[in-house]
């Protein structure tokens, strides 16, 4: 669907507005959408460090244009040790991603708002993100977040057929592909897969980690365009319906 086709938006952008604006959005019937993506964190030698950030970026867009939320300006740091061998890589602590997501959600809290949603576009977040969900709550605010590996499943059954992996693999790169494909160099794609578990290394000799000299784990080559419309519109589908069950519950209280 290009510009042109897509709909007006439903909902606001944060960083947008003024405060005396901002004051009549942020109510407490409204959620507030924190999109999460990694802005520096290594997707192989094919995709951008950029790359999670692009993800939640586009998901925002789609988020806005379907569903009448406050999306609040997209955080690009986070809980990511699994890649910080690879250049260019960056993790926070886990206590501090918990915190400053926490933080975020508390502070714009104060002005109404009482239900919260993480676009998130990680894995390892969620590891950070589950503490922060029980902090809040004990304060009265809810917070939810997308849980990927189960948003994709079902479609990852259906159009992957590499035989393992879940990094920079055939369906991140498809999703790129029809997402951002400009982003993308297929020349530069290799299959990378080495059976193992824990963070991926660049040493061989390593038993403590997943070997992977390139930073990949799975089997790019085979990404396609087709394949990542089928996964991206499966997570949107996901997102909205996230969305739109917090948008229905009654604002918590503390």
């Amino acid at each position: 669907m290009t510009s042109e086709q897509r709909p007006l938006s439903k909902g606001v952008l944060l960083e947008d507005l003024t405060w005396v604006e901002a004051e009549k959005v942020l109510t407490p019937d409204a959620v507030v959408v924190i999109p999460l993506g990694a802005a520096a964190k290594e997707h192989g030698p094919h995709l951008k460090l950029k790359n999670d950030w692009l993800i939640a970026e586009y998901l925002r867009r789609r988020v806005l244009e379907s569903t009448a939320v406050v999306v609040a300006p997209t955080v690009a740091y986070h809980f990511y040790p699994a890649f910080v061998e690879y250049p260019g890589s960056t993790t926070l602590s886990r206590e501090t991603a918990t915190n400053m997501i926490v933080e975020i959600c508390r502070g714009l809290a104060k002005f109404g708002p009482r239900k919260f949603y993480v676009i998130n576009t990680g894995i390892s977040t969620v590891r950070a993100l589950k503490p922060a969900v029980a902090l809040l709550a004990a304060e009265g605010v809810q917070l939810a977040y997308t849980d990927l590996k189960k948003a994709l499943a079902e479609a990852e059954k259906q159009v992957c057929v590499q035989e393992g992996g879940t990094h920079a693999d055939e369906g991140e790169t498809s999703m790129m592909l029809y997402i951002d494909p400009a982003s993308v160099d297929m020349a530069k794609a290799v299959k990378d897969f080495h059976r193992g578990e824990g963070p991926l290394t660049r040493d061989q000799s390593s038993t403590t980690g997943t070997y992977s000299p390139t930073g990949v784990w799975g089997d790019p080559t085979l990404a396609n365009r087709d394949k990542g419309e089928k996964l991206v519109e499966a997570l949107v589908k996901d997102v909205v319906k996230d969305i739109g069950e917090l948008l229905a519950c009654a604002p918590a209280t503390s």
